[in-house]
């Protein structure tokens, strides 16, 4: 932003200020040496220094506060300078801190003060104060650490330091500078002098090279020689001193802190720059430079020579801005627009623009804007918003509102913002500064000063001239919660009353006497009383008297010689009463101390007290009226409650109270009757009589406002306002009424020209949460938490319809703009279409989880586009938005908004959308990275992105009708944009709201702009009305929007962006040369056709015979007419014993032939995991919205699956299952989502093509005969569909290449397979194979072919569909003679017409699938191979022996059409990369450079061919999990296996950190060595990890070291249980024979060896800590040990001591044998975390339950009741939670001592381990192989 206009305006100056021309020596004006016009404080002395050549001053001191230098001397003076730049000549004291105060004056009189210090560590800012952090420089770089504030370093330079005070200010305030006020050097400097001028003075500038480079046109000039510092001939000023300019000019303008910088040329060199700036170059921004530091601390060491300037040819120059003299700095530069929206922040007041808040922008001098040509500076009118009117009343409390002198006028606080309001004729004025809500008001006696104060821990406070509506002074009041503020008669002193930091009550006075004339507010007395103040008022005879009330005390205070006494009133009786609000007696009296002074109290008494002699003359009780026989009111008897008073005021004819009834009631002076009522909503807060008598003003806690007219004796409303913040409104189209939903759980309706409430909705039970106004009728619908929609009549006042089709809250709601249409939206995601027939709704559709869940709600949450036919919302999840048909939606488009930016480290998600010109056909999205995308709205390809936008995310979006210009609401601000972006600055910035804006719409005539947060804002919209295009103009291109102007962040996109096709280098060493294998069988060409006469022969009924046959050539007809079941009619051979008429006449009967009950010899045959669990019998599913446990992560990959691995490069979606569970994982962020919906193993996955299915299969269901099929949404993770058709086991799945149909093969078992259509997933047909298939592939140039590979042959299928009749065509080609009896186990389609094959033996076969020939084999591997993958002239093998190999098959197309005379027949193998399995699943980039490979060891890896790296990204054990643990920091996780592995986690990312493996030994057991008690982790400290062997031995490992510290063998049988002592200093371990040893890791000896559960494996060993003697045995320690016999032990153990002593024996009962248990389930020990000396224990016993065990009482206190034997178990340390695992697949949690339980599935296996962490916040459980981590969010 340039400010050179503001700046000339500076240079002119005005008369008085010629004196400080061409510049003003501080010091030397100022007599600094005399101290009479300075003031010193602290070891402050003048020093003679040899190297400067004069007097310096050495300010030292430990303590700002008693260690400074400060001009002026007093700080109610001011130095009144005006210069521009202040000159600040200072050394830093090596290795301390300092700290600078300057105290500058705006225009609006208000003092700022601007402070650097090297101990502040980072930028602040406030309306009044701006805090920057200062780095030192250092006279060597090394010395220094650059960027980061601190002490400054031993060897710190003398440095200039050259602020330009009114660019500070309007850059970071947005204010401007009128002069500086003070000057404070505080503590650890060196300081030559301080001068003021409007010149830039540039150090080692000569007045000769000064002239030659001409800088004095350009304010440029050499530093005066009583400022300069000293340069010894033959050197550099630059090379000794450091030259710092803040803020620096150029593209990095605004900064956080001041540090050094690069150098720049200085005059001298052959082009002379402006100081400060770099060489104008043109460059190009980009993120990274917005990471930048962007203040700089312009130090010049030695010359530079000039760069050329560097083009960058790659980005248009639309791009590009030039820094610089001659360059424009970009107008909407990231930086700087974070600092606009911090200055259009409601913390940050700016200048006022006729009743707007508004950031002007103005051009820095010297510079011109690189703008279009004919273009403005910025948008037209500036500002182009004013504000209008405000409804909405309080914010803070409702119980200030004051009447103007005149009584024409009403002032009341709304929110932030102070409003007048004229009674005459409603216009309303603002006065605007507060950056929080104003908590109080008070006028001075003549009317003429207004006092405001403002809430929050700030605690600001302003006086306003009220004619005018400046501010007059601004000041701290030291007061957070401020409850009172009275301002005295003659507007000299101000009372104030609220609490400290403390939250003790002050009271604190001010002196305002100057403020009118120009002077400050300074504290008279402050006083703290630990009495409770309600209410407090100055006398207005006496401005030193004041009076306050509260809960049991009234009190009279006086201000005498600067100390606040107070006195109490005696009560007497009344001591107990709390009272609320006290007022004087008008009237005329001789003696003002005469007057009596009346208090109101909750209990209806109104006490008179004689102030003079302070006591209580009278009481008197307001009681309810009581209706007389004749119909008239009379106070009520003595007796019963009375009124609840909160507010009284006195007139010289009667007495007005507000009360808790809401009432408000006029009484006589003698209160012996109420001579007029006003009853209101709520309970009134404040009365106030007007001046003149004829009016009484009340608010009420609802918020409203108005007035009693006695005379007229009529109540007049002035203004209703919201409960809570507004959510969202909704304008209808030509009546001017608005309707608003809000947090009070209220749909009101509002005149916006009058401002009044029209109607007020609300549902008993039920809160709205929408509304939206038909654009024509006057017709509104409400949307409620229940699901409810309900349409109401405003004409008419009553309900037309009620439409139940949700069943959550509703989240949005809309009309079409052409109002024939409605939509609807719910939590649960489902949306609805509505029709309006004759203002009757009818339900068209009704679509689930489409709409996302987390996207937030309003009325803007579904928008469509202005001609009404395309409807854009957030769904189905928050990083996806969706445009639907809007009369049928029909999907149109999905556009992934997290994948939009490749170079993002964190995951994007949509915010809010909208939709541009209907001709341009764009759609705006915002996102919660402070972007706007701009997508194309028919293809969704992504035109451009602006960002930042806002400070926060974008909260909302709205277009005006001709797309001229664009509003955007985020935080608490709205912007403007010209959406065109013609200009150099293309926005305004508008502030106002105190609180977040929710919305921000135009009105449907465009005039004016509503925004909504805290209050309903109405600003007038002042832009010129729009101008017609000439035809000329319109045949051009259409303008797109470029949201902020700033070519630094705008991103030019490549919408052709295409894969690399370039070819991998060969490998060094020459492939081998493979032959071609003559595979030509006679007879293969003649049965490809089917269009072949003698095919038709073999049809029932037909006489033909078959005129070639063969022997291995067989054909299938599968048809389907579309009303019956799909049947197999094999066709006839010519030596069938039946006759063709025979068959004809036989019933069409599916034939199935015989299954293979055999195992086929190929890997890629999928089998499932042996497991003896079943499912469980019951299941407690917690209700929606109450689950206590969140599956967070799955740590495993099941290496079992085939082909159970996807990816999709170009959506970047990626799933994988582990056992029964789909983790969809982001690459980007590795964060995961679970898709839980099978119940057994699953066996492969599938991804449709356009990415948006996945299909899913595992064995069957529970209760089923058929194994399961899932069809998931990718948007949403929803599972729209499942199928049940096969057996057994799904072996392979496939989606043709259309994604009209899915293809689907059963395991050996089976063999059958299926084809189901993807429209409706019903069963199109199915078929039964004679022998196993492998794998099935479509083909991706004929979506009709589709390829099966199994026992020795190739089955090709056509699939031909008439109408509903379906058919496959079905051809077998048997194998090459060549390879013998092979499985055929892989295929996939290469170019066209080509099919690869691979086989069991390690062949790959080439097929041409015109003929179904195979023309082509060589010897791939020396294994099976399972998986093939051909992308163009490339093609990835994978195999059993855990290799990928990729070839290059090039050549292989020329083979298939030239056969023997083709050029070349040779594959080449390119590269090879062994891993650490077999090769079960791949997916590739189009390339085949890049991809994802699984192993059967769980693993899956990142494979760049590229760079031949292969990088884990999952991983997970192959066998069973023995154990898991927690770290103590909860930062990572262990876990061992039955493969002798113990593997180290880092639970944030799941990622396998390190692994330790032992060879040919099964780890059983392990645990993390504890934290002691009382000891903070050390950055350097060694953690360890404990482990038990099944040889008996046991391994100490160092995680931070990874490596392994320590192996003992204190056992001779395999260790079952480890841990450690509570201190870590033992280990305690379990063996399978039941002994448990303890042994030392330090010396590695065994110390105990305990036998007592000599016989039985033991299950569990813990520890926990105890008292010294609790229990009565002695030591700190707890810890029991459970054997699989039911017994358990518990033992204290003091270990430097060498004790251990059995406290307790427990053998827990159980059968006699187990009925209907294949084994015995474990026994299970824990001590509880929440009941001390409690144990809890599970196991195979009389009863399923759980026991809780008192160790104090010796016996059971509790059971409870389990639906199973528990296998693991375990207790929450932070909440009475237990968990229980399982051998039915069921995780338990279960509420302790009761409650209800909630059971989660999962898990594909028995649930044999679950363990809480220390803090209670996560579980682990794990299932055989797999590994969860579940969150504890409701706990």
């Amino acid at each position: 932003m340039a400010v050179s206009l503001r700046m000339e305006q500076l240079r002119r100056g005005s008369e008085h200020s010629a004196w400080q021309r061409p510049y003003l020596n501080i010091f030397k004006h100022f007599r600094v040496e005399e101290w009479k016009r300075s003031a010193k404080e602290g070891d402050v002395a003048a020093l003679t220094d040899t190297r400067m050549k004069g007097t310096i001053y050495r300010i030292r001191g430990s303590n700002p506060a008693s260690s400074y230098l400060q001009l002026p001397r007093a700080g109610t003076q001011s130095l009144g300078l005006t210069g521009r730049y202040l000159y600040l000549l200072f050394r830093p004291l090596p290795r301390k801190h300092f700290l600078v105060h300057l105290d500058v004056t705006t225009e609006e009189n208000q003092v700022v003060r601007i402070s650097f210090s090297n101990l502040f560590k980072e930028f602040k800012s406030s309306a009044t104060w701006l805090q920057f952090p200062f780095v030192c420089g250092a006279a060597s770089e090394g010395t220094a650490r650059r960027g980061v504030p601190g002490a400054a370093p031993g060897d710190a330079r003398w440095t200039c330091l050259v602020l330009d005070l009114p660019s500070i200010l309007a850059l970071y305030l947005a204010r401007s500078y009128s002069h500086l006020r003070g000057v404070k050097l505080c503590c650890n400097l060196l300081v030559k002098n301080l001068c003021t001028s409007d010149l830039l003075f540039e150090p080692g500038v000569t007045l000769a090279r000064a002239r030659l480079g001409d800088l004095s046109c350009r304010g440029v000039a050499p530093m005066p020689r009583e400022l300069a510092f000293p340069v010894p001939k033959g050197q550099k000023w630059h090379d000794l001193y450091d030259y710092i300019r803040f803020p620096s000019e150029g593209p990095e303008l605004l900064h956080n802190s001041i540090q050094k910088s690069f150098p720049h040329p200085v005059a001298g060199d052959q082009v002379l720059q402006e100081p400060g700036h770099p060489p104008t170059q043109l460059v190009t921004r980009s993120r990274a430079a917005c990471d930048l530091p962007p203040v700089q601390q312009k130090s010049c060491p030695k010359a530079v020579p000039r760069r050329c300037p560097v083009v960058t040819k790659s980005i248009p120059e639309v791009h590009l801005a030039v820094p610089g003299p001659g360059g424009a700095v970009p107008a909407a530069d990231p930086v700087l627009e974070e600092k606009l929206h911090s200055a259009g922040d409601t913390r940050q007041p700016l200048p006022l623009s006729a009743g707007g808040i508004h950031v002007y922008a103005h051009q820095r001098r010297g510079q011109t804007a690189r703008a279009v040509p004919g273009s403005q500076e910025g948008l037209v009118p500036d500002p182009i918003l004013k504000l209008r009117t405000i409804i909405g009343f309080g914010g803070c409390s409702t119980k200030w509102a004051l009447w103007t002198r005149d009584s024409m006028a009403v002032v009341y606080p709304c929110h932030a913002v102070i409003v007048a309001l004229l009674l005459q004729t409603g216009e309303q004025r603002f006065f605007l500064g507060h950056t929080d809500k104003v908590a109080a008001l008070a006028f001075s006696g003549s009317g003429s000063v207004l006092a405001s104060a403002q809430a929050g821990p700030r605690g600001l406070g302003r006086l306003w001239d009220f004619p005018t509506g400046t501010c007059l002074s601004l000041f701290k009041t030291h007061l957070h919660g401020l409850v009172s503020l009275s301002f005295s008669h003659s507007g000299a002193v101000l009372c104030g009353v609220g609490k400290d930091v403390h939250s003790k009550t002050m009271v604190v006075v001010w002196n305002t006497a100057q403020v009118t004339r120009g002077g400050g507010v300074t504290v008279l007395a402050k006083a703290h009383t630990d009495v409770d103040i309600q209410a407090m008022k100055i006398a207005f005879f006496d401005d030193t008297r004041m009076v306050s009330c509260g809960r049991d005390n009234i009190r009279l205070w006086r201000l005498r010689s600067g100390a606040l006494r107070s006195c109490p009133v005696p009560l007497g009786e009344y001591h107990a009463l709390e009272f609320t609000d006290l007022a004087f007696e008008e009237g005329p009296q001789q003696e003002p101390e005469d007057r009596a002074l009346f208090v109101c109290s909750r209990s209806g008494h109104v006490l008179e007290v004689d102030y003079k002699n302070v006591c209580v003359r009278s009481a008197r009780r307001l009681l309810p009226a009581q209706p007389q026989e004749d119909g008239q009111e009379q106070a009520g008897s003595s007796s019963g409650p009375g009124i609840a008073i909160n507010s009284i005021s006195m007139s010289s004819s009667f007495c007005a109270t507000g009360s808790e009834d809401g009432y408000v009631r006029l009484w006589l002076l003698d209160f012996s009757a109420a001579v007029l009522e006003a009853e209101h909503e709520a309970s009134v807060s404040c009365v106030c009589i007007s001046p003149d008598g004829h009016k009484v003003l009340s608010t009420t806690a609802a918020g409203s406002l108005g007035y009693l007219d006695v005379q007229a004796r009529d109540y007049s409303m002035l203004m209703r306002s919201h409960g809570g913040s507004v959510l969202g409104f909704s304008l209808q189209g030509k009546g001017g009424h608005m309707a608003t939903v809000a947090q009070d759980s209220t749909i009101r309706v509002w005149d916006l020209a009058s401002r009044q409430q029209l109607y007020d909705f609300s549902a008993a039970e039920e809160t709205p949460c929408t509304v939206a106004f038909h654009p024509f009728w006057k017709m509104l619908a409400c949307g409620f938490d229940s699901g409810v929609v309900r349409i109401f009549n405003l004409a008419a006042s009553d309900l037309l319809l009620e439409h139940k089709q949700h069943r959550t809250a509703v989240t949005g709601l809309t009309f079409s703009p052409d109002g024939n249409l409605m939509f609807s939206s719910c939590l649960q995601g489902t949306l609805a279409l509505y029709r309006l027939l004759a203002q009757k709704i009818q339900v068209l559709r009704v679509l689930g989880n489409v709409v996302a869940r987390d996207g937030g709600s309003g009325v803007d949450t579904l928008v469509l586009s202005g001609d009404s036919r395309l409807l854009a919302f957030v769904g189905p999840s928050k990083y996806v938005v969706t445009v639907m048909e809007a009369c049928s939606l029909d999907e149109l488009l999905r556009v992934d908004i997290s994948i939009l930016d490749l170079h993002s480290t964190i995951l994007d998600s949509a915010v809010k959308v909208c939709f541009g010109p209907v001709p341009q056909g764009e759609l705006l999205v915002s996102t919660s990275s402070n972007k706007i995308l701009v997508l194309d709205a028919k293809t969704g390809r992504l035109v451009r992105e602006v960002s930042p936008v806002h400070k926060l995310s974008c909260s909302s979006l709205a277009l005006s009708k001709d797309g001229q210009y664009l509003l955007t609401a985020g935080d608490k601000v709205i912007k403007v944009w010209d959406y065109r972006m013609r200009f150099t600055i293309n926005f305004q910035v508008f502030i106002g709201h105190s609180e977040p804006v929710h919305q921000v719409a135009f009105t449907p005539d465009q005039e004016h702009v509503i925004s909504i947060g805290d209050a309903i804002f109405l600003w007038d919209f002042l832009a010129p009305p729009p101008v017609k295009s000439s035809p000329g103009r319109a045949r051009s291109p259409v303008s797109t929007l470029v949201l902020g102007s700033d070519r630094s962040s705008e991103k030019p996109k490549d919408g052709s962006e295409t894969p690399r096709q370039t070819v991998p280098l060969p490998l060094l060493s020459s492939p081998p040369c493979l032959d071609i294998s003559s595979v030509h069988p006679a007879g293969f060409q003649s049965i490809s056709s089917e269009s072949d006469r003698e095919e038709e022969a073999e049809l029932p009924g037909s006489s033909r015979k078959v005129a070639n046959e063969h022997r291995d050539a067989s054909v299938i007809v599968v048809e389907s007419d579309g009303n019956e079941e799909p049947v197999v009619r094999p066709r006839v051979r010519q030596e069938s014993s039946r006759s063709p008429e025979k068959a004809a006449n036989e019933p069409r009967k599916g034939t199935r032939a015989p299954k293979c009950c055999i195992r086929p010899d190929s890997y890629r045959h999928f089998t499932p995991r042996f497991k003896a669990s079943g499912l469980p019998q019951s299941f407690v599913s917690p209700p929606a919205g109450s689950e206590v446990l969140k599956l967070k992560a799955v740590i495993g990959y099941n290496g079992n699956g085939r082909g159970n691995m996807v990816w999709n490069p170009d959506t970047g979606f990626f799933a994988y299952s582990c056992g029964c569970v789909i983790v969809v994982e982001d690459l980007h962020s590795g964060s995961q989502s679970h898709w839980l919906g099978h119940a057994e193993e699953i066996s492969t996955l599938t991804l449709s093509h356009h990415a948006q299915v996945l299909a899913s299969a595992s064995g069957q269901k529970d209760g089923d005969s058929h194994c399961q099929i899932c069809i998931w949404s990718t948007q949403d993770g929803a599972c729209t569909a499942e199928l049940f058709h096969h057996e057994t086991q799904v072996q392979a799945m496939a989606f043709s290449w259309d994604d009209r149909f899915l293809v689907t093969i059963g395991d050996y078992s089976d063999q059958t397979m299926a084809l189901w259509s993807t429209h409706t997933y019903e069963l199109v047909l199915s078929t039964c194979i004679s022998e196993p298939l492998h794998d099935v592939a479509f083909s991706p140039f004929s979506h009709q072919d589709l390829a099966c590979v199994g026992r020795g042959a190739v089955t090709f299928w056509v699939l031909e569909q008439q109408e509903a009749a379906v058919r496959l065509k079905v051809h077998r080609a048997p194998a090459p003679d060549v390879l013998g009896l092979v499985e055929l186990t892989s295929l996939c389609y290469g170019a066209e017409a080509l099919l690869y094959t691979g086989t069991n033996s390690g062949q790959i076969c080439v097929w041409d699938t015109e003929t179904n020939s195979c023309f082509m084999t060589w010897e791939a591997d020396e294994g099976e191979i399972g998986v093939l993958l051909c992308r163009h002239q490339r093609l990835l093998s994978g195999s059993n022996t855990k290799r990928i190999r990729l070839w290059s098959v090039g050549s292989v197309q020329e083979l298939r059409l030239r056969g023997p005379n083709a050029r070349s027949g040779s594959v080449l193998l390119e590269h090879e990369i062994t891993l650490d399995g077999t090769i079960v699943s791949t997916a590739f980039d189009d390339s085949l450079e890049m991809g994802i490979v699984g192993t059967t060891a769980g693993t899956l890896w990142y494979i760049n061919w590229l760079e031949s790296t292969s990088i884990r990204l999952i991983s997970g054990h192959k066998s069973k999990v023995t154990e898991v643990c927690f770290s103590p920091d909860e930062s990572h996780c262990a876990t061992c296996g039955e493969d002798g592995s113990v593997r180290i986690w880092a639970l944030g990312s799941t990622e396998l950190v390190v692994q330790f493996q032992v060879l040919n030994q099964s780890c059983q057991c392990l645990a993390w060595k504890p934290r002691p008690v009382g000891v903070w982790p050390r950055p350097g400290e060694s953690q360890h990890v404990v482990a038990g062997y099944s040889d008996g031995t046991v391994r100490v490992f160092s995680v931070s070291r990874t490596e392994m510290e320590l192996k003992m063998h204190p056992h001779a049988a395999a260790l079952t249980a480890v841990t450690y002592s509570t201190d870590g200093e033992m280990i305690l371990s379990g063996g399978k024979d039941g002994i448990v040893a303890v042994s030392s890791p330090r010396t590695g000896m065994t110390i105990h060896v305990l036998a007592d559960h000599k016989g039985s494996p033991i299950t569990v060993l813990q520890c926990t800590r105890k008292q010294y003697h609790e229990l009565g045995v002695e030591g700190g320690e707890l810890w029991l040990a459970a054997s699989s016999d039911r017994r358990v032990s518990v033992w204290g153990s003091d270990w430097l001591q060498d004790k251990c002593e059995l406290l307790d024996w427990l053998s827990f009962p159980a059968p006699a044998g187990p009925e209907g248990l294949d084994s015995l389930p474990p026994s299970l020990a824990a001590f509880c975390p929440w009941e001390h000396g409690v144990l809890v224990y599970v196991g195979f016993g009389l009863q399923k339950e759980a026991l809780f065990y008192s160790l104090r009482k010796k016996q059971v206190l509790r059971k409870i009741s389990l639906p199973a034997f528990a296998t693991s178990l375990s207790l929450s340390p932070a909440a009475p939670f237990m968990a229980l695992g399982f051998s039915d697949r069921l995780l338990r949690l279960q509420p302790c001592p009761a409650g209800t339980p909630q059971d989660y599935a999962g898990h594909d296996d028995t649930v044999h381990l679950c363990r809480f962490a220390p803090s209670g916040r996560c579980l682990l459980t794990a299932s055989h192989s797999a590994v969860l981590v579940w969150e504890l969010p409701g706990a």
